[in-house]
C-alpha cells in the first residue's frame, strides 16, 4: 500500500499547536505521526489523504498568529516497522472493571510478564505484528479490549472493521465469541490477522478479508458485535454499512478518534437508529458503545 509522507512546519511550534495540528491532520486522513523539531511528520494512505480538508483546517487554525506550511511526498516503500518488529513490545495488561480477577495480557511472545504463571484467570493474546496496527500499546486498542472484557460474548458473532493485526477479533474470540469476520483495506493487515489467528489457535473461527467496507455487501444483518477502531472520517462514511449488517439489539464499539469528535459521531449514530450507552476516554482519545434499537429494513447501496 502506498503512503504519503507529509512534513508539517508550525511557527511557533509548541505542544498546543502541534497537538491541534495532529488532530486536524487525522481528520484529513493521516493515521501516523512523529513529532519533529519544527512540527509534525504525518503519514497517510494515498487513497485516503484529503488535501482540501488539510488546507481548510490550516486556513481555519484556531490559534492566531500561527503559520503552518506542509510538503507532501511519496513515502519510501519499505517496512517502516522493521526495527519495531525486531525489538517487540512490553506486555500490556487490561483488567476487568468488575474486579473479578479476569484480565487480558497482550504480548509479543518474547516479552512475557514474570508473574504470568500466577494469573490463571488472565487471557493470553500473542501478537506478531507485521506492517499492521494493533498491539495493545495504543490507547484506542486498550479501551476496546477493556470494553470487550466487561461484556458477555458467549456465542456472539463479531465483525472487526479495519482489523489490523486482528487483535480485537482475537480478543473477542478468546472471551467466548463464537465467530469473527475481519476486514482491512491493507493486504498486509489481512494476512497478519490470519497469522495471529493461527498463533492464538482461533483460526478456525476467524475469517480475514482484504478490502474496504464494500466487502460487507455479501453479509446480512447477522453480527451481534461490531468493532471499528478507525479514524473519524472513515467511521462517519462507513457507519451506515456497519448498521446494515448488525443484528437486532446488537452492539457497535467505536474508537480511533478524539474526545471532541464524540458529539459528531453520536449524532450520526442516532440518525441510523443507534442508541449511545457508554463512553471511555484515555488521554485525548475516546471509545463509544452504541446499541442498535431496531432492525433497519433498508440497506445502503
Amino acid at each position: 500500500m502506498k503512503y504519503y509522507e507529509i512534513e508539517i512546519t508550525i511557527k511557533p511550534c509548541t505542544d498546543a499547536t502541534r497537538a491541534i495540528m495532529t488532530a486536524l491532520a487525522a481528520d484529513a486522513g493521516c493515521e501516523a505521526f512523529e513529532d519533529t523539531k519544527t512540527g509534525v511528520m504525518a503519514y497517510a494512505q494515498q487513497a485516503l489523504f484529503d488535501q482540501q480538508a488539510m488546507d481548510e483546517s490550516i486556513n481555519g487554525f484556531p490559534i492566531d498568529d500561527t503559520s503552518i506550511t506542509y510538503e507532501v511526498r511519496e513515502a519510501e516503500d519499505k517496512d517502516w516497522n522493521e526495527q519495531w518488529e525486531q525489538e517487540g513490545f512490553e506486555p500490556i495488561e487490561v483488567r476487568c472493571k468488575k474486579d473479578d480477577g479476569r484480565g487480558i495480557i497482550i504480548h509479543d511472545g518474547r516479552h512475557l510478564p514474570s508473574d504470568i504463571s500466577h494469573q490463571p484467570s488472565a487471557i493470553s493474546i500473542e501478537i506478531d505484528a507485521h506492517l499492521a496496527f494493533g498491539t495493545g500499546t495504543h490507547e484506542t486498542t486498550r479501551m476496546i479490549c477493556a470494553t470487550l472484557l466487561d461484556m458477555d460474548l458467549k456465542g456472539k458473532r463479531v465483525l472487526d472493521c479495519g482489523c489490523g493485526t486482528g487483535i480485537l477479533g482475537i480478543c473477542a474470540l478468546k472471551l467466548g465469541a463464537d465467530s469473527c469476520v475481519g476486514y482491512d483495506i491493507d493486504e498486509w493487515s489481512a494476512d497478519n490477522t490470519r497469522h495471529n489467528a493461527v498463533i492464538n489457535q482461533v483460526d478456525s473461527r476467524l475469517t480475514s478479508l482484504c478490502g474496504d467496507s464494500s466487502v460487507l455487501s455479501d453479509y446480512g444483518a447477522e453480527f451481534d458485535v461490531v468493532l471499528a477502531n478507525i479514524n473519524r472520517n472513515i467511521l462517519l462514511a462507513d457507519m451506515p454499512r456497519f448498521v446494515s449488517v448488525m443484528a437486532p439489539h446488537s452492539t457497535l464499539i467505536l474508537s480511533g478518534f478524539y474526545q471532541n469528535d464524540c458529539a459528531l459521531l453520536e449524532s450520526k449514530a442516532q440518525q441510523l437508529g443507534l442508541k449511545f450507552t457508554a463512553t471511555k476516554t484515555d488521554g485525548d482519545w475516546a471509545c463509544m458503545v452504541l446499541v442498535k434499537k431496531s432492525l433497519l429494513s433498508k440497506r445502503p447501496s
